[in-house]
């Protein structure tokens, strides 16, 4: 391994330097930016969260500004993007650092990667990239492209996600990252991983590392990095209810924890074994809201994955006819017109049904 790493080091970093994608983040030290795009890209593709990095720079150009917003305009803006803790808890750090600014020096950001670590929703990948990126600090990252790349390159047949392991791929990480450019280092690390040394087809032909590449000299790199069966995702029904009065539907905030916290959504809930439809939505419609609607009939059918659930969502109109609404469910309840819809962050299983919405 010492006798490897100067090249490992040298052959990595002359090919980030050749290969690198021009990425905006990567043409400046600002400590917020770095981390925006850390946050974002967390289990996103790059094409996917480019989009939503340039919104959020356009909408919040600072962490004063990102401070000073409500939750549901930040949440409006990751709509889509999925894993909502993250824009909760960037826009909870945001605030923390915001109070830490002066007229002097402004918001005062972690230069360590133990300082940020000491931030709501910041690992310790998160952590090691932002530090080593922004601030110069030799300190590792271990994310999945990097645990593939390592996997590969030091052949570890030993399952990836056990503790063992991981304590070995961060000690093998730490070890390679040289004192000097370890921000490009990481980088450079994640870019082969993203680039190159893919899950399924592995480039091993224009891989900078081939020639140190234990898998590949075993003919094992399509067998690594060996991981944990995943289980087979649950199932559950659901019903729910556009309900309307007087032109406008009933919308329910979310509680501030939990699945798709603080979103705003149609009600909803579970068929409960034996249920008919109508009969589960006037079930939710008498508990959860002491309301009474009538159902006039079905609108669509969704389907939608989360990680560990895959959901069949049953979208019925109805309509109000007795009671007024309460929020035993939610943490609040707003009657909203057709138009104004899009206002709200909706989680994105809702967005697949309101262009049948007619009212």
């Amino acid at each position: 391994m010492k006798k490897l790493t100067p090249s490992i080091r040298r052959a990595l970093l002359a090919w980030f330097d050749r290969e690198a994608r021009d990425l905006p983040w990567r043409h400046t030290r600002d400590p917020y930016r770095i981390w925006l795009s850390e946050i974002l890209l967390q289990q996103t593709r790059i094409d996917q969260g480019l989009p939503y990095y340039e919104r959020f720079v356009e909408a919040f150009p600072t962490v004063e500004a990102l401070a000073a917003a409500p939750e549901d305009r930040v949440l409006k803006l990751w709509e889509g993007l999925g894993y909502y803790s993250r824009a909760r808890n960037l826009h909870k750090a945001a605030r923390q650092v915001a109070q830490s600014a002066s007229e002097e020096t402004g918001p005062e950001f972690p230069q360590t990667a133990e300082g940020w670590q000491a931030l709501p929703g910041v690992g310790r990948y998160t952590a090691g990239a932002i530090a080593s990126i922004a601030f110069g600090e030799r300190v590792p990252v271990l994310d999945g492209n990097v645990k593939r790349v390592l996997a590969r390159l030091f052949d570890i047949t030993a399952c990836v996600d056990t503790t063992t392991t991981l304590h070995r791929l961060w000690t093998l990480a730490g070890d390679l990252v040289p004192p000097g450019r370890p921000g490009d280092f990481n980088q450079a690390m994640m870019e082969l991983g993203a680039l190159v040394c893919t899950p399924r087809a592995p480039h091993c032909a224009q891989c900078p590392l081939r020639k140190t590449c234990a898998a590949l000299a075993a003919d094992t790199q399509l067998e690594r990095p060996v991981r944990r069966p995943k289980k087979a995702p649950k199932r559950q029904e659901l019903v729910v209810a556009a309900i309307l009065k007087n032109g406008r539907y009933l919308l329910g905030k979310r509680p501030p924890a939990g699945l798709l916290a603080g979103l705003w959504e149609f009600p909803s809930g579970p068929v409960e074994k034996g249920e008919t439809h109508e009969q589960a939505l006037t079930r939710i419609a008498e508990t959860t809201l002491e309301i009474q609607i009538e159902a006039s009939g079905l609108i669509a059918t969704v389907q939608h994955a989360y990680t560990h659930l895959r959901v069949t969502m049953n979208v019925y109109a109805c309509r109000h006819t007795a009671g007024k609404p309460q929020a035993n469910a939610h943490a609040k309840l707003k009657w909203v017109a057709r138009k104004d819809l899009s206002r709200y962050p909706l989680p994105k299983a809702n967005h697949k049904f309101l262009p049948l919405l007619t009212v």
